[in-house]
């Protein structure tokens, strides 16, 4: 199981990942799912992935080396993509790649062909941007009324997010919204779990701003979990009863 999450605000982006793959319960890895595209002063990339492992390490593995254009001959890459927008089709065009070649051995097999990917980041010049491409290649992109993307297991953060973030959030209150996201999704999903790992890029920045892995017993993440569990509690107790029962005396 997994999950990422993608929050596009006023600032910048930030993608965070966890890293927790199992073929089950006794059969739990570390793999990272959060991937950094760089060339700095010219464009940056983050990219995550959610799904079968051979099939998203078959993907990042092409977007690595190139696919060859077959009306031009020529080798697209990450690195001579024009815009975003033709940056996101390389991506699912490299997932149609994977599935015309890997498809048919998986589908005999009756294993599902299963990948989402979050990608997003900025070309100088161009706007910051941030997609979903699905398993057909196809993708949507993030706007202004929904700051923020999940592949995974969503449901548990999704909440978080809805409540607390909008495109005018600060970068780094987008980045505590999307721990503190992670950590409801960890409480309630033994799939997902740590090492967690972090890319902040500002917009029109000439590089990724942080680039970071939380460990276990990280001092600042286990605050974070205590706060807002106290928090939440606090919260409740302080809401009154619902007056549907019979009066107390």
């Amino acid at each position: 199981m997994t999950y990422c999450a993608g929050i596009l605000v006023k600032d910048g982006l930030v993608m965070i990942a966890d890293t927790r793959t199992n073929a089950g319960l006794d059969d739990i890895s570390t793999y990272r799912k959060l991937h950094l595209f760089s060339w700095p002063g010219e464009r940056n990339f983050g990219l995550m992935t959610a799904g079968n492992l051979s099939i998203t390490q078959s993907v990042v593995s092409l977007l690595h080396e190139g696919l060859p254009n077959p009306e031009t001959g020529e080798i697209d890459t990450l690195h001579n993509a024009p815009t975003m927008f033709r940056a996101a089709q390389l991506v699912g065009n490299c997932i149609r790649h994977v599935r015309e070649i890997d498809g048919p051995a998986l589908e005999e097999a009756r294993v599902k062909f299963d990948i989402s990917i979050l990608f997003g980041g900025q070309i100088k010049g161009e706007p910051m941007r941030l997609f979903m491409v699905y398993d057909a290649g196809n993708f949507i992109e993030c706007g202004v009324d929904s700051p923020f993307l999940q592949i995974g297991e969503h449901k548990y953060g999704k909440p978080i997010l809805d409540r607390a973030v909008t495109f005018q959030t600060h970068l780094y209150d987008a980045l505590k919204v999307g721990l503190i996201s992670m950590d409801s999704t960890m409480r309630s999903n033994l799939g997902v779990g740590l090492p967690i790992d972090l890319l902040v890029m500002r917009r029109d920045a000439t590089e990724p701003e942080l680039n970071r892995r939380i460990e276990a017993g990280e001092p600042y993440f286990h605050d974070l979990r205590e706060r807002w569990s106290a928090a939440l509690r606090a919260a409740h107790l302080a809401i009154p009863r619902p007056p549907y029962g019979p009066p107390e005396g």
